[in-house]
This record gives C-alpha cells, structure tokens and sequence, in this order.
C-alpha cells in the first residue's frame, strides 16, 4: 500500500464506522427501506465510480426492451435541477445528469426519469403509467431506502472491491461485507479472452455466497460518431495522432483500444462528470493545433458528449474532426445466456400488481 493511503487509514477507519452504522440501523429497522410490487432492478457498486453502470443499464434495457416497457430512475447526478423530472424533447444534461442524458437519446421508446429520492421517483413513475412494466434503479446499491428486488453488483477487474480500502485511503464508499445484499455481482472491464483459470481466481478472492450468481463481462467500443452538427467532418484514412478527452472516472480501457489506432495518443482528463467550460475547450482546440501531423482527430466519450450537445462553448471547436465513441457491454461465453435468463425469469415471476408494500 502507498505511504499515502498508509496514513489515511485512521479517516478511513472513522468513515467505515459511520457506514456500518448507518447499515445497522437499516438491518434492525430503525432506518426502513420500501419494496414495490413490481420488478425493480437496481444497478450499483461499492466503489466512488468507474465500474461501467451506465454500459450495464443499456446492457438491460437491450436485454428487456423489446418484450417490457421499461424506466429508469436515477438521481441525475450533478444536475442543477430538484425533485422528480421526467426526460423530455427539450432535456438537457442540466436538468437531468449525463447519464440519464445518454440513455433519452439511445432509447426513444423507454421513460427516463431522475429524483433524489427513488420512492418518490418510483411512486411517480408507477403512478404516471399503469402499463409500466420495469424500472431499472441506476447506482442505487448505496440507496437504501429503497429494496429493489433485484440488485446487481459491478466490481472492476482491475480493482475488485475485496483489494479496495475505504476512502480517503482506497476508492470504497461502502465496506465489502455489504456486498452480500447483492443477488449478482459482475467483474466488468475484463480482457476480452478471459481464461477459466482467472476466473476461478476471482471467484474465490470474491468468494460470492451460494445464493449469488457471479457473472464476468467486458466492453466493446463502436465506430466513431461525428459529434452532432460536426457531420461534415470526414475521418481521415490513417490516424497518426488522437486526442483524446473525457470527464468518466477511469479512461483506462478506453486509452488502451485508442492506443491500438494511432501512433500518438494524447490525454486530457478531467474530474468525472465535469463540466466543460470555455478554458477547457480552449484547451482542447490548442492541444489539438499543437500537434503538427495532418491526420489527426479528437475523440470524447458518449457520456462526455450529452455535457457537451448543449454547450454554448461547442462551437469554439467547429471545422475540427471531434468525435465521440459508443461503449457496450459484453458478457462472456455462457455468461450471456444465463444472466439473461435469471433476469427474464425474475421479471416474469415478480409481474406487477396493484399493492405497494
């Protein structure tokens, strides 16, 4: 462990306190947590970010849409609005967060809605259309006052949460014991040929508990799209150089498959769900004149681009070749199967009804 996390440990300590508390009061019914009579899945992970829960809401919404009518609620994280807001033609990442921003514009045909408290939003949502089949909880596992009665775990196999500390001394906002409310925990970001061997490695550093299914997934990136209004840009026939720049809690795997593109990748990162403003895309403009080769591109993420649609600073970047890149979800081998069909069989057994307990 660094010296630095070495001396964090006591704030550390302190803070996982608070949570096992909090925690506590919630198991004794003190604190009281609200199920639905509905199918409710909720996604979330134990660490500040970075585990790949939006790929996983659109991995769902993929997996169900065609046959269920289908929400999703978030909080809308960093969104300057309050209370309970539904996605419309006019939305924008400030009013709704990044996140639900992204899934409005990938899925026509599904509610988005975000609130910071998810009873109310669940109320709302059911109330507002009885023909809601599903509503899917995202970065809920912290939430616990709601009970989904489905909760899916994501763990980065980079940094899997039983080799994490609590922060500020590891990246951990829940302590690990907390992992067994989780009916499915899924390692993300693997490498996409993943050997029995390093499976049966991690299974047994998470050691799930015999009523959790353990799944293992990785990411598959699309072509490039021209930013929206960028459509005249044309993609050069060989890249030398990208630019590349996000505002997402680890770009890593992102920088790996762009370094497999290029001879040059330059990186410009900012905070997670940042907030681009003028100085930055001055930054990006001059980063990308300061490289002297013709063939060269900037690239942002999906999610980057819904803070950006709306930016009064976007055109500062016009005529330059700025794209942004789609992220999937991808289960492994059998793992696609099956996680499918423990999901459809939970939504068919779970159907709702007019009761709210």
């Amino acid at each position: 462990m660094d010296f630095w996390r070495v001396l964090l440990i006591p704030f550390a300590i302190l803070y996982g306190f608070v949570i096992r508390i909090r925690h506590g009061l919630f198991n004794i019914n003190i604190l009281k947590a609200e199920s639905f009579a509905m199918p409710i899945i909720g996604v979330g992970n134990l660490s500040l970010g970075g585990t790949g829960k939006t790929p996983m809401i659109e991995y769902l919404i993929r997996i169900l849409n065609d046959e269920y009518k289908l929400a999703v609620l978030s909080r809308g994280y960093r969104r300057r609005s309050k209370g309970f807001l539904t996605a419309n033609q006019f939305s924008g990442h400030k009013d709704i967060g990044d996140e639900s921003m992204q899934y409005h514009n990938k899925f026509k045909n599904i509610k988005v809605a975000v609130s910071e408290d998810r009873r109310i939003g669940i109320k709302n949502l059911m109330d507002d259309d009885e023909n809601l089949d599903i509503i899917l909880l995202d970065d809920s596992f912290q939430h616990r006052y709601v009970e989904p009665g489905l909760s899916i775990l994501l763990t980065d196999f980079h940094n899997l949460y039983m080799e994490d500390y609590l922060i500020p001394s590891g990246t951990l906002r829940d302590v690990v014991s907390e992992a067994k409310r989780a009916d499915i925990i899924i390692v993300t970001k693997t490498y996409k040929i993943l050997s029995p061997i390093t499976r049966r490695r991690i299974r047994g550093i998470l050691k799930p508990q015999g009523n959790q299914s353990l799944y293992f997934s990785y990411l598959i990136y699309g072509d490039l799209i021209p930013f929206p209004g960028f459509d005249e840009i044309k993609m050069p026939k060989k890249i030398n150089t990208i630019v590349l720049f996000s505002g997402i809690a680890n770009s890593y795997p992102l920088q790996e498959y762009l370094r497999d593109m290029c001879a040059d990748l330059l990186v410009i990162d900012f905070p997670d769900h940042h907030t681009y403003r003028k100085k930055d895309i001055h930054l990006i403009k001059q980063t990308f004149n300061d490289v002297f080769t013709r063939n060269k591109i900037i690239i942002t993420t999906e999610k980057d681009a819904m803070r950006l649609i709306k930016s009064k600073y976007i055109r500062e970047l016009d005529h330059l070749p700025l794209f942004y890149i789609p992220i999937e979800l991808k289960l492994h081998g059998l793992d696609e199967a099956n996680f499918a069909n423990q999901i459809k069989k939970y939504v068919r057994e779970n159907q709702r009804n007019s009761s709210i307990h």
